[in-house]
Parts: structure tokens; sequence; C-alpha cells
């Protein structure tokens, strides 16, 4: 493929998987489910390390490697994050339309992205998270 045959195949895998997701939170509101997906990614993102984050969206389709990667500032002091400074980042985001339990949406997320990351590569973010947030994947 070149050119905008490519463009246009990334946008259709990026709805793939937003459609998958929205299916298995069953909510039928892919706006929402791209702005969980977004912020989930981007907080994950700001808990690893600078190797595992290449690594980790080497694996995502170009588009949504892209929202894993904006507004990132690599040389930003990273934030200590426990697992209530993790769901408090996800619910920021909701403040207009409150999540019900984030910590289970968390996990759903979670739960995805073991089903399109290779295996070894969530092993290897597990590992890289500071150990309460480890316990967020779901086994």
């Amino acid at each position: 493929m070149t050119g905008l045959e490519i463009l246009n195949r990334n946008v259709q895998i990026t709805h793939e998987w937003i459609d998958e997701l929205d299916a298995m939170l069953g909510w039928n509101d892919k706006g929402r489910t791209y702005r969980l997906l977004r912020v989930t990614l981007q907080t994950l993102r700001d808990c690893l390390p600078l190797a595992e984050i290449a690594d980790f969206a080497a694996q995502m389709p170009t588009l949504l490697r892209g929202v894993f990667y904006e507004h990132w500032r690599p040389n930003a002091q990273k934030h200590r994050y426990d697992t209530d400074r993790f769901y408090a980042s996800i619910d920021h985001a909701f403040a207009q339309d409150p999540l019900e339990d984030t910590g289970d949406l968390v996990g759903r997320v979670f739960g995805f992205l073991l089903s399109k990351i290779s295996t070894g590569e969530i092993g290897d973010v597990r590992h890289a998270l500071p150990e309460p947030l480890r316990e967020l994947w779901p086994q």
C-alpha cells in the first residue's frame, strides 16, 4: 500500500479497536469509549520508563500511537502513581460525565489491550509499572 491507502487502513484499524472496546464496555458510545482508551493509555504512558513506552507504542495502530504520545513531555518529572492517583487521572477526564466504576473500566481496557498487544510486551509493561499498578492488569 502507498499514499492514502496506508492512512485509510490505519483509520480503519483504529475504528475496529474502538468498536471492539465499545462492545466490550456495552456503552454504544464510541466517543466516550475513545476518550476512556485515550486517557487510560496516556496515564499508563506516564507510569512507564522511556524504553518501555516506545516498545509498547510500537504495537499500536499508527493513529492510536499518536494519541498515546499526545501531550507527552519525556523530560517532565514523572509522577509517582498509585492506584488512587491512576484512577483520579482517568476520572478527571470524565468530570462532566462521571464513570460508575473506574477500577472496573480500567481493568476492561487493560483486558482489551491484552487481546491486542503481544503477551511478552504486556508482561514487560506490567513488570515496569510501580508495584501497586501491576495489580490493575487482569491475569
